[in-house]
């Protein structure tokens, strides 16, 4: 069974390769069969890195100069559960809206699923669409 600590090494990985635009980097750190599901997203969850990596390409291209700070986290039995604040700016069409280069700040609700070997078998990702909407519309 994996520790807090162990959770949030991977987690803190993740959001590294995120932060660095590192497509390659963020599929690392999911497992081969992982759940990977931004709830609105308009294709939907998918069951693959390879499936999700059409999300992170987008989201790098419409997202730049992103920080995530976790303001809490919360854990059980190989799951944890992140509360995150997203700052940078938007300058694609993230989301639907123009960018323009604007700045941008929303909250981020992570559900994440752990597997034995440490990696991220399931992520579900919340946004808080109000912010962003508000913002760029």
């Amino acid at each position: 069974m994996l520790t807090p600590a162990q959770m949030d090494a991977k987690l803190d990985e993740h959001f590294g390769f995120e932060a660095r635009d590192d497509v390659e980097g963020v599929l690392s750190t999911l497992t081969d069969d992982v759940e990977h599901d931004i709830v609105g997203w308009p294709l939907g969850p998918s069951r693959s890195p390879a499936q999700a990596r059409a999300f992170y390409e987008s989201l790098f291209a419409d997202l730049a100069e992103g920080q995530v700070r976790s303001v809490r986290r919360l854990y059980g039995d190989g799951f944890m559960v992140d509360e995150s604040i997203w700052r940078g700016k938007a300058v694609g069409r993230p989301f639907g809206f123009e960018g323009r280069g604007r700045p941008l700040e929303f909250r981020l609700l992570h559900v994440l699923r752990f597997a034995e070997d440490g990696r991220i078998a399931g992520e579900q990702v919340w946004l808080d669409s109000a912010a962003i909407a508000q913002q760029l519309a």
